[in-house]
């Protein structure tokens, strides 16, 4: 019996993923993942890239200098701490009931989607062994550029205490920008309405800048090396029997904890808990 209709038996709910191939998809974000990549090594198209990121870094990080308010958002979303409100945030939508997931769908969805980003740490460490051993890799804008602004010269107390990220000798591939576009994708194919997707594609985006801006990242490190690795996890993971596999045995292995979640006042009404 096929894994989806063994979750439909187990749980009588509507299976969300389908453990079949579909290599019309796999081989589609595999090539484009490796066209990415060619364009970016192809000689000409590295040029336009850095010559593009050039502009966009000056264009962001300068005003760091003159304009307080703009230093203050990009400062703070560029803390540590930040990164934690925006896995919340992302989580909060993943797990909303009815959203963009059906709420008897949402435990599988949290599942399958944490399957996603193991699947996504194998493909990055594979991504980052190939980068260093065709010298792929690069420092960052801040590191390289002449006058660049320092949010870490503004507020070094911030750098101690909350690892204010402003710089990287190793800013290629951008693994933040990996997993918040790999959300994006993953929470882009259950959506169903434009607003959704609208939403979804805002806060990736936004979520991006603060390390542009900073100049721990060039935008290719992200729009090439984040999207490279998102397309690939993605292709592995939602395109094969794989997510149904993982998420199927998560949510049976871990029906128990749920269960006893279930008894808690406040934490019971959630979609992933309740479903």
């Amino acid at each position: 019996m096929r894994v989806d209709v063994l979750i439909e038996v187990y749980m009588n709910k509507p299976a969300l993923f389908r453990a079949s191939w579909n290599t019309r998809g796999l081989v589609l974000c595999n090539l484009l993942a490796i066209a990415l990549l060619c364009v970016w090594l192809w000689p000409a198209g590295h040029a336009a890239f850095t010559a593009f990121d050039e502009s966009l870094f000056t264009l962001l990080n300068q005003p760091l200098a003159s304009n307080a308010g703009w230093r203050y958002i990009w400062t703070a979303g560029s803390l540590r701490p930040f990164d934690a409100l925006v896995g919340l945030i992302l989580l909060a939508l993943l797990i909303r009931g009815d959203w963009v997931f059906k709420a008897a769908q949402v435990r599988q969805a949290f599942w399958g989607f944490i399957a996603t980003l193991i699947l996504l740490l194998v493909v990055r460490a594979l991504f980052s062994k190939l980068c260093d051993a065709m010298g792929w890799q690069h420092d960052s804008p801040t590191i390289v550029l002449p006058g660049a602004i320092h949010l870490s010269d503004w507020y070094p107390h911030l750098e101690k205490k909350w690892e204010l990220k402003d710089q990287s000798s190793s800013s290629f591939p951008g693994d933040h920008a990996s997993v918040l576009l790999i959300w994006a994708f993953y929470m882009t194919f259950s959506s169903h309405r434009f607003g959704q997707r609208v939403v979804i594609w805002a806060l990736a985006l936004l979520f991006m800048m603060p390390r542009l801006v900073a100049g721990a990242h060039w935008g290719q490190d992200d729009y090439i090396g984040g999207l490279v690795m998102a397309l690939v996890a993605l292709g592995w993971s939602c395109y094969t029997p794989f997510v149904a596999h993982a998420s199927a045995w998560l949510v049976k292995v871990t029906a128990p904890v749920f269960r006893l979640l279930g008894h808690l006042p406040v934490v019971r009404r959630l979609s992933v808990i309740s479903a």
